[in-house]
């Protein structure tokens, strides 16, 4: 019987591989932070914190919309994201038609 041999890989197999590892980090980083900044957000409405939730709001829109561009959120998604948050913050604000 002859050895199991192990199949051969292309060149743009493992280049492939070679560029999945750092993309991969890279991406999970930049998901954590657009996590943590929806999350300042909402915790600056559940205070009641108009400042807060603007500044917040601004910073997470601008790096949510920043990762639709690059590809690391599909841009539907990213706009998905953003239109909830804005939404959040302004059913805080006091309405101008009432």
């Amino acid at each position: 019987m002859p050895a199991i041999v192990a199949p051969k890989k292309s060149k743009s197999a493992l280049k492939r591989a070679r560029q999945t590892g750092p993309r991969t980090l890279k991406n999970r980083s930049v998901k954590t932070m657009l996590k943590t900044l929806t999350r300042k957000v909402e915790a600056a409405v559940a205070e009641k914190n108009a400042d807060k939730a603007g500044t917040a709001l601004k910073e997470a829109v601008s790096a949510i919309t920043k990762a639709g561009k690059k590809g690391i959120l599909h841009r539907n998604t990213a706009s998905r994201k953003v239109s909830r948050l804005t939404r959040l913050v302004n059913s805080m604000l006091p309405s101008e038609a009432a």
